[in-house]
């Protein structure tokens, strides 16, 4: 796999011309295609590794098995929180604030997720109805598997949204989640949908259940073949 500047940039959490500097300065091993500097993903981990600089983000995370099991989208819904009695006019300001909690990312990784949530059209509501959405980035990013996060907001009041609800019931109930790849975060939303059309977790987000209920819920929510509620 070869990664070019941007994202070599991105996972180590530094600027472009930091990159460049360690191609003359510090041997960093690189090819060029065309005038494009490429990196080997394996040769870079190996330098960044002699160098006291072993990503755990981004595209030089550590590859690992993939996380199963109802404990992955409950600990990043623990990590993200439940937020109640939110005003409607402060959602896009608790995005930001809960992207700074994503684990596994880098500051500057963390800010330039908050600038395309502020970002006309920066994020896509997918409404489900009953009073539900997902919001998410528009555009996904691969941020490595120990990255993404997931929080349930309770508005106060309904959001005002350009996207149209199925069944034109305003919103007030959403789940937020940034998920560690593209892959994710189609798994992510279609898992969530499913939980909410045909769980329990949109009726205890509905009716405000207490935290435990809702993680219970979510937990179940992961497991194939498991029905909510012992149905």
């Amino acid at each position: 796999m070869f990664l070019n500047v941007i994202q070599l940039a991105e996972s180590l959490g530094v600027e472009e011309n930091v990159v460049e500097d360690w191609i003359r300065n510090d041997g960093l091993p690189h090819v060029t295609d065309r005038g494009r500097l490429l990196f080997d993903r394996a040769q870079v981990v190996h330098w960044a590794e002699s160098h006291g600089l072993a990503a755990r983000v981004g595209f030089l995370a550590p590859e690992r098995a993939k996380i199963q099991g109802a404990s992955k989208l409950e600990a990043m819904l623990r990590t993200g929180g439940i937020w109640r009695d939110v005003p409607a006019a402060n959602v896009l300001n608790l995005f930001a604030d809960i992207v700074a909690k994503l684990p596994g990312t880098t500051p500057p990784i963390r800010q330039m997720l908050q600038q395309r949530l502020c970002a006309p059209n920066g994020i896509s509501w997918a409404l489900v109805g009953g009073g539900l959405a997902l919001p998410h980035l528009r555009t996904p990013i691969a941020l490595g598997r120990d990255s993404g996060i997931f929080a349930i907001l309770l508005l106060r009041d309904a959001l005002t949204v350009n996207e149209p609800a199925p069944d034109e019931q305003p919103v007030t109930r959403l789940l937020f989640f940034v998920a560690p790849s593209p892959r994710a975060h189609l798994e992510m939303l279609a898992q969530l949908s499913t939980a909410l059309l045909r769980g329990n977790l949109g009726r205890l987000i509905n009716d405000a259940s207490p935290d435990d209920e809702i993680f219970a819920a979510v937990a179940a929510a992961e497991i194939p073949g498991r029905k909510e509620g012992g149905a």
